[in-house]
């Protein structure tokens, strides 16, 4: 082989494809391709990233895998299209390109990036976003966790959110859960068994014609008593602690604000230590004031969309996006630190159309941080249920380049960077 020919090769992105037998194969004929929105477009060398060591491989049953003909034509490969699962703090540019079989099932709630070959090693389309080595995944699931749960079980005996998040680390494996029992960082306090949302990718509740939920949602209503139990227990003792209502097994927190505020009341009788933090859609207002009034260092708004027709249709709440705006202006007004879990999916987020509402939306309220989240949803399912696109994607590092530039203050990341300050 020419040194001109062996380079040209090295050049070459090419598709990734599993056969009947679930191996993973590439097809060295046809050029790789990544789907935005619903088109299926070339992958370019600036796109990909290699593989990182703790993603995931994951098959889509009933979607074709996909190429490019060096003529231009596209052509669907006789195998199932594969997906990296990317660990946190790494944000997708491109889903897998794919052509849905007509009989294909929903696929579950995962976030579906495209994986090709690249210079003969697996690369995936996308950004690093933020670095955290605290939700590495070595940190977790470890072979002592069994004994940490019965350690704290022992310790908080009867304590109802105990069981609950004991189940979560478990059966479920959630990350937040553990650092509970491992004394540390992060931890959750699930609070509201019910939801002024019907999210179309919730996580911990679906309807029947829906995807199957990834675990199960806390069924009780925990007293204050409760709720200050496990923060003091937390917070007394962890590094760099932090405690959040709003997790993925429970429904809006502000749903339960009595509870909560006076949960945060007991906790501030008898620590001032770490930080309180709650995740919520911020929905019902005068619950988030209320919760706010009783001393939230943080607070994390899941969104999709700054436009009231893209939000409605993802959410489908009981409230909308101007109820939203003015639970964040209170906030902002109050010194709570405020971000975003912008909910992510390439080819609806970046068009033109949704970046000029956020532009306007950071103009009107500066949020201090956006946290950017791989959506975890079917891809077709989802822009079935979406308002139907007025102008082009810019593309996702456009997206936030532009967002960098117009709002020099506002981090754009992963994971929490908010630290409660010394008194």
């Amino acid at each position: 082989m020419s040194k001109a020919s062996k380079l040209e090769n090295d050049e070459r992105i090419t598709p990734v494809y599993a056969d009947e037998e679930g191996n993973i194969l590439d097809a060295p004929g046809l050029s790789a391709m990544g789907r935005t929105g619903r088109e299926n477009v070339l992958l370019t060398p600036g796109d990909l990233i290699p593989l990182p060591e703790s993603a995931d491989l994951m098959l889509m049953p009933g979607h074709r895998a996909v190429g490019q003909m060096p003529d231009g034509e596209i052509l669907p490969i006789a195998g199932a299209a594969v997906a990296a699962i990317l660990p946190a703090g790494y944000t997708r540019l491109f889903l897998p390109a794919f052509e849905r079989e007509a009989e294909a099932q929903r696929l579950p709630l995962y976030g579906y990036t495209a994986l090709a070959v690249y210079h003969d090693e697996l690369y995936c389309a996308a950004l690093y976003t933020d670095e955290n080595e605290k939700w590495d995944p070595v940190n977790y699931n470890t072979r002592e966790l069994k004994n940490l749960v019965k350690r704290t079980k022992k310790d908080l005996p009867g304590n109802r959110i105990v069981e609950q998040v004991a189940g979560c680390s478990l059966k479920w494996h959630c990350c937040t859960a553990q650092n509970l029992f491992y004394r540390r960082w992060e931890c959750g306090i699930p609070t509201s068994p019910v939801c002024n949302a019907n999210c179309f990718g919730c996580i911990s509740l679906q309807p029947a014609e829906c995807c199957p939920s990834p675990q199960s949602r806390i069924t009780f209503r925990p007293t204050p008593e409760e709720i200050a139990q496990v923060g003091i227990y937390h917070l007394s003792v962890a590094p760099e602690g932090i405690v959040s209502f709003g997790q993925g097994c429970e429904g809006e927190p502000s749903l339960a604000a009595e509870n909560i505020a006076a949960g945060i009341r007991l906790i501030r009788q008898q620590t001032d230590k770490g930080q309180i933090n709650m995740n919520s859609n911020a929905g019902w207002t005068e619950g988030v004031k209320k919760i706010v009034d009783a001393g939230l260092d943080s607070l994390r708004v899941s969104i999709i969309s700054a436009r009231p027709e893209g939000y409605d249709a993802y959410y489908r709440a009981s409230y909308h996006l101007e109820n939203v705006k003015e639970s964040i202006r209170y906030a902002l007004e109050k010194n709570v630190y405020v971000s975003l879990n912008l909910l992510y999916f390439p080819g609806y987020n970046d068009r033109e159309e949704e970046l000029a509402a956020w532009q306007e939306f950071f103009r009107e309220l500066p949020v201090q941080m956006i946290q950017v989240r791989n959506l975890n949803i079917d891809p077709e399912a989802f822009l079935n249920i979406m308002p139907e696109p007025r102008g082009n994607a810019v593309g996702t590092k456009q997206f936030l380049e532009t967002l960098k530039q117009e709002f020099p203050q506002l981090v754009i990341g992963s994971f929490s960077h908010f630290s409660k300050p010394s008194l």
